[in-house]
């Protein structure tokens, strides 16, 4: 199996509010036949009926929208302003914020929020994982650093 994600595909309650949640983010999405897709970089963010996402995936849906997933997604920014202008629009457009952006344990400096659904997003800055020129994502060598 190639070391590869090609889309996240969130279950949503109603699949046109959660693309106006998006699109007042600033997202462009494409609908087809009752799913809408995003194009995130190198992958595809995809918002699908909660319902239907588990009966396809052949797993019974006992959580509610809110209850922790067990997933959160994570935007890498540029910089701490970044950060604190993206949690302000995601909390205009109805997120609810979970943690006000900060300091992290990391020398970063991050916020989340859950989108209507429940899903958890963290903006963050992390100094040490550096951005591509299209916003692609490059992990450090972390054995350069040495054994802990």
């Amino acid at each position: 199996m190639e070391q590869r994600v090609s889309l996240i595909t969130l279950g949503v309650a109603d699949v046109n509010r959660a693309r106006r949640f998006y699109e007042e983010l600033g997202w462009r999405g494409q609908q087809m036949q009752e799913t809408v897709f995003f194009q995130a970089g190198g992958l595809a963010l995809v918002l699908w009926s909660r319902a239907k996402l588990a009966e396809d995936s052949g797993i019974p849906d006992a959580g509610t929208p809110g209850a922790f997933g067990g997933i959160v997604l994570a935007h890498n920014v540029r910089s701490t302003a970044e950060v604190d202008a993206l949690v302000g629009a995601a909390e205009r457009a109805g997120a609810n914020v979970t943690r006000a952006p900060a300091t992290t344990f990391y020398g970063g400096y991050a916020g989340a929020f859950t989108d209507p659904d429940g899903h958890t997003w963290e903006i963050a800055h992390n100094p040490g994982f550096a951005l591509a020129e299209d916003g692609s994502l490059v992990l450090p060598d972390f054995g350069a650093a040495g054994p802990e």
